[in-house]
This record gives structure tokens, C-alpha cells and sequence, in this order.
């Protein structure tokens, strides 16, 4: 049953990434060189689709996708493709990761998936024409599990690497987290994450809890975070533009990026 959902699951954002120019994948790692891979198909080498915005909207700004699904596949529509195309409508060019799955592959391997697709788009920041401290890690259910575990393993890069991109910092600029905060991780030093928009519906009971706990701990440990739960509504809603209950969340989300300066206004 798993290998079928992560076949269907690749086969989706094949679809999806060969449809016009503007989409195309990256892989994270040269074939052969993927660390952690337990084999060499095309589930065990995570890469990331870009979605470019019309060139005379592009701004500079940039977001990595993770879309949720159980860490058993990936919710590439409501979570992946119309996201990402909400973000090129503000000009900001979007990657969707593709992350190493279960029962293959644990936490560990996600957490190098994330802080590797942040370092690749660092990386090509000239090719793209990005700011390279203008990057939101946003993630979904699972994804946004793994985006906080991304922030607070983020780092430096290490400046002896023999790759160059290993040698470029991993953190997050902003980070969008959408209905699930994850856990607290050992020595997470809440103060330091990036600007963080925490997303829930109330019904939703654990992820708005767990963001409404996250979204106190930070604020006491001094990080910057804002949280919106709603009080109708389900998990998984995704970009939800013509959702009565949840349509305006992507609005506020431009909002608080705009407010830190994302798209060039006053911090």
C-alpha cells in the first residue's frame, strides 16, 4: 500500500512540474550522492519544482512548499500546486519540495531534505534573480512539522564543505506553518526562528492547540509569531481562495509578510 501511494505521488508532481517552461524540478543531490539513501529510484532522491511568477512580476521574493500528506505522500494539489500559484500572483517564485517519504526514510532524512532545499535555493539566487534573504519555509500538516524541525536545525553551513552549497546557511527568513506546529525539540531556541505565521482551524483540535502553545512559547521566549485559528472548518484546507471559512488566510499571511519587510516595506 505505500509503495502505491508514494508511486501515485511521484507520478502527480511529474504531471504537474512538465507542464509549461515555468515548471521544472531540481534535484537536492546529484544522482549518487544523496546522503542517507537507502536505494536509487526516483522515491529515494527529493527535489524541488519551480514555479515561476510572469517575468514582469518577479520580485525577488521566494518560498520552499512542503506539502503535508502523513510522511506516507504529498498533497501536491491544495497543498503544493495551488499555493505556489497564489505566490507567483504576488511575484514571488515558488519551489514545492519533494521529501524523502515513510516507511523509507524517518525524520532525520526529512530534516536534511528541508535545510538542503533552503541551501539550493540560496545557492541559485542569481540564476533566479532572488534575494537570498528573502526565503519563507512553508510547510503543511506533516510539512509544517517538518519546517519547524527544519528552523531549529538550520545553520551556518559548514565553510570547509567540499560543495559548495553545504557551505551556505539553512535558516529560513520566514516560516509559514499551517495546521500543525509540531513538537518541541530538545534545546529549541524559540527565540531565534525565524518571523513565524502559525495557521489553524479550531475543530482541528491538535494543531490548533499545539500552534496556540507554540505561538505562546515563542512569544514568551521573545521570537516574533502570529497565529490566526479559525473557528469553523477541517484539516487540510490548503490555499482555499473561495473557501468561506478559511479564504482569507493567505491575504493575512501577504500581510504579515509585508509588515517584516518581505516585499520591501519598513520592518
Amino acid at each position: 500500500m505505500y509503495k502505491s501511494i508514494l508511486i501515485l505521488s511521484a507520478v502527480a508532481v511529474s504531471l504537474f512540474a512538465g507542464v509549461g517552461d515555468e515548471h521544472f524540478n531540481i534535484p537536492l543531490w546529484e544522482s549518487g550522492k544523496v546522503p542517507m539513501a537507502t536505494g536509487n529510484g526516483p522515491l529515494d532522491a527529493p527535489f524541488l519544482t519551480v514555479f515561476l511568477p510572469p517575468e514582469n512580476k518577479r520580485n525577488g521574493t521566494s518560498v520552499i512548499i512542503a506539502p503535508g500528506g502523513s510522511n506516507i505522500m504529498l498533497m501536491y494539489g491544495v497543498e503544493g500546486l495551488e499555493v505556489a500559484e497564489r505566490f507567483n500572483d504576488w511575484g514571488t517564485t515558488a519551489f514545492v519540495l519533494t521529501y524523502r517519504l515513510s516507511p523509507s526514510y524517518g525524520e532525520a532524512a526529512r530534516v536534511l531534505d528541508g535545510n538542503r532545499a533552503m541551501r539550493l535555493v540560496r545557492s541559485r539566487a542569481k540564476e533566479f534573480k532572488l534575494d537570498p534573504n528573502k526565503i519563507v519555509f512553508g510547510g503543511f500538516s506533516a510539512g509544517s512539522a517538518m519546517a519547524r524541525s527544519v528552523a531549529s536545525a538550520s545553520g551556518p553551513g559548514d565553510a570547509d564543505a567540499a560543495d559548495p552549497v553545504d557551505r551556505l546557511d539553512s535558516k529560513p527568513n520566514f516560516l509559514l506553518m499551517v495546521y500543525s506546529a509540531g513538537r518541541a525539540a530538545p534545546g529549541e531556541k524559540l527565540k531565534e526562528f525565524p518571523p513565524t505565521f502559525l495557521l489553524a482551524a479550531a475543530h482541528d483540535t491538535g494543531a490548533a492547540n499545539g500552534s496556540a502553545q507554540l505561538f505562546l512559547d515563542m512569544n514568551r521566549a521573545g521570537g516574533v509569531a502570529e497565529i490566526h485559528i479559525y473557528q469553523k472548518g477541517r484539516h487540510g484546507f490548503g490555499a482555499s481562495a473561495t473557501s468561506p471559512e478559511f479564504s482569507p488566510w493567505m491575504d493575512a499571511f501577504k500581510h504579515f509578510l509585508k509588515v517584516g519587510g518581505f516585499f520591501g516595506g519598513a520592518k
